[in-house]
């Protein structure tokens, strides 16, 4: 059964906002207001139309963007230009957490909740919103604020995001939160000081960086299209550096997400803090595109054969073989190929992804267009979280420039290899974090994981061979090409070659993302971060991880070794609690996050998540005997989960549960 939205009319603000996307409508039966006598012949769009289901995504958005929320005759109108079901856009636009589809002001302010903020003091920033402006949900001021799963700043935590709507939509940051900080960005995040310098001065030990509201321009500016403004490589201009404080002759001074910036070892950090992200002259001064030219120079075959003998495993939790995936890609005989770039890190404690894409975006895409390379795909998809205005703004501005210096396009380099890159935001969906999941999305389709096999690299998005990498597995690949396979995987262990990001969140003196060789036990990088004076538990791979006494910080931080343990190292999130942290309230945040999370494709994730959910609520005040039902009831709901459900979410939502009753005794 269809659903029709009746009389409902875009407003002009709305046909604006999708017009820019898709272009005019060319017949009344695309929504042009005026019907021809050819309209009434025959029908346009059609097929046509429906091969741009992909744009549906991208259409959300600029509706949200223009207005801040989706209205009924938004939604209709752009159905009507793609030649979608209205019944199937609807269920799209409400699978997305930062869409709405009911009234609501043009600023919202997105409040973190989650692991690391909650350490940090985020429910008193909330109960201050509460007492000075409203309760969540409601409107004051023409903003509203409202509780939010992890958004990605867990190293100046607590932290809030602040989007206002309109022809030019705008972001502000506001992390360390207060009540007041948040309050002011609400009014005005327009009116926020404009971008800090990428750069800043060293923390000193055990003093968090300095809140203030830091402006990051989310315009939904248009792509100018692939190969757009090409030149060639030598003839390119230079350009000035965009932020004086990033040159390399200021290398005293330090990104604060990264403590160990500017330091010797550092492989995938060591621009950062350095090299000045906006500019494509200062990435080439510091080895830019050295990779590339060796990939030219190795051929597809052998780029894959470096990336297998390096070792290189996914970084994003998997751990499965690169080079296998690229291979198994590359050998397809169905075409076109693509790539995937899953840039949605939206695992709570996580943010190594976003501090590389924000420092070192021109890495970034030097590494898609190798991977392009070597497993014979011409266009890469860039998936991106929504929640990540800077790193958005900061990637569209390298590919533009890339692109217009000849190393994006039909040509990349000179080398008769066309390659470009597409970025697709996110919506606030920790499912898409599923590698099918993002297909599903970039599809325009609900974020919901495949069955498979057919696997990915067979028939992924568009039902053609795939490959999907997170950002840090992609820019592990520039070193092993400019050292070789050999120099790489002389570093960290035999099955766990390379260096690792660690995300050091929680009750912390210098929390940031730490780089150190696999190998390196947690112990090790607790000291660098600064550790508390009680340690209650260190929570390793994030809310689908598992938890660590102080007596087990020696355990070696690689897959094997955090196996062996009895944990896992996930997509590298350390989140540090202190004796001042409330365990049981930790857990029920952890199950909230995933009841909220599932998409409820599948039973036992649907409601598995729900009864373990059900039962911390009944655990928080519970302890002994009165607790043994409840912990006998969370074993089977979750063992079933972990046994049936069809993807990973479901799979791992007990993980941390488990471990806090089984490793630290919780509820005794």
């Amino acid at each position: 059964m269809d659903l029709r939205f009746g009389d409902s009319k875009p407003t002009d603000e709305e046909r604006a906002a999708v017009d820019a996307l898709l272009g005019p409508p060319e017949s009344a039966w695309e929504g042009a207001d005026d019907r021809t006598d050819t309209d009434l012949r025959w029908a346009r769009g059609g097929r046509e139309a429906r091969e741009r289901r992909d744009l549906l995504l991208p259409g959300l958005h600029a509706l949200n963007d223009r207005v801040g929320w989706i209205s009924e005759g938004g939604l209709d109108y752009l159905c009507r230009r793609l030649t979608v079901p209205p019944a199937e856009g609807y269920g799209v636009a409400t699978f997305y957490a930062m869409f709405a589809v009911k009234p609501r002001p043009a600023t919202v302010v997105h409040v973190c909740t989650d692991l690391a903020c909650a350490a940090r003091g985020s429910a008193r920033v909330c109960a201050e919103l509460e007492r000075d402006v409203g309760p969540a949900g409601s409107a004051g001021s023409g903003a509203v604020w409202q509780p939010s799963p992890c958004l990605g700043l867990c190293e100046r935590a607590p932290a809030a995001l602040a989007i206002r709507a309109g022809e030019t939509p705008r972001a502000a940051v506001v992390a360390p939160a207060t009540a007041e900080a948040v309050a002011d960005a609400a009014s005005a995040p327009h009116e926020a000081a404009a971008e800090p310098p990428a750069v800043a001065a060293v923390p000193q030990a055990g003093a968090p960086p300095q809140g203030v509201p830091q402006a990051d321009d989310d315009a939904a500016a248009p792509d100018p299209g692939p190969g757009a403004g090409q030149r060639s490589e030598n003839s390119a201009p230079t350009e000035p550096h965009a932020n004086p404080d990033a040159r390399p002759e200021n290398s005293a001074r330090r990104a604060t997400s990264v403590p160990l910036a500017g330091g010797d070892g550092l492989v995938l950090l060591r621009r950062i803090g350095v090299v000045d992200p906006g500019s494509l002259d200062d990435y080439r001064a510091h080895g830019g595109y050295a990779a590339l030219r060796r990939a030219f120079a190795l051929g597809p075959a052998g780029v894959i054969r470096e990336v297998t003998e390096a070792g290189l495993v996914g970084r994003g939790g998997a751990a499965f073989p690169t080079g296998r995936k690229w291979a198994a890609t590359a050998q397809q005989p169905d075409h076109p190929h693509y790539l995937v770039c899953n840039a949605d890190e939206s695992e709570p404690g996580t943010f190594k992804d976003r501090v590389l894409m924000e420092g070192d975006p021109y890495a970034l895409i030097e590494a898609m267009t190798v991977a392009g390379y070597a497993t014979g795909a011409h266009r890469g998809y860039l998936y991106l979280r929504g929640e990540y205005p800077r790193a958005l703004r900061r990637l569209r501005t390298a590919i533009d420039r890339a692109r217009a210096r000849g190393f994006l396009g039909k040509d990349v380099m000179g080398q008769g290899f066309a390659f470009d890159i597409e970025i697709r935001r996110g919506a606030g969906a920790y499912i898409c974090g599923e590698e099918t999941a993002i297909f599903n999305s970039i599809e325009g389709r609900r974020g919901e994981p495949r069955s498979k096999p057919p696997f990915p690299v067979e028939k992924g998005l568009f039902g053609k061979p795939t490959a999907v990498n997170n950002v840090e597995t992609l820019v592990n690949v520039l070193p092993i090409l400019i050292e070789g396979a050999q120099a790489y995987a002389r570093t960290g262990t035999e099955t766990s070659t390379g260096t690792k990001l660690f995300c050091v969140s929680g009750t912390v003196a210098r929390p940031g993302v730490y780089e150190l060789p696999f190998g390196a036990t947690l112990r090790e990088l607790l000291e660098l971060a600064g550790p508390p004076e009680t340690l209650r538990a260190v929570l390793l791979g994030g809310a689908a991880g598992g938890f660590v006494r102080p007596d087990e910080l020696d355990v070696p931080l690689t897959f094997e070794g955090t196996r062996a343990a009895g944990t896992t190292l996930g997509s590298g999130v350390v989140l540090v609690l202190d004796e001042g942290v409330e365990l049981p309230r930790i857990l029920l945040r952890i199950a909230e996050f995933f009841r909220d999370e599932s998409c409820g494709q599948c039973v036992p994730c649907r409601v598995g998540t729900v009864r373990q959910e059900e039962a911390l609520h009944r655990l928080k005040d519970r302890t002994g005997a009165a607790a043994a039902g409840d912990i006998a009831l969370l074993r089977e709901v979750g063992q079933a989960m972990r046994d049936a459900s069809i993807c990973g979410l479901g799979q791992t939502a007990w993980n941390a549960v488990e471990s806090a009753i089984d490793r630290l005794g919780a509820f005794k």
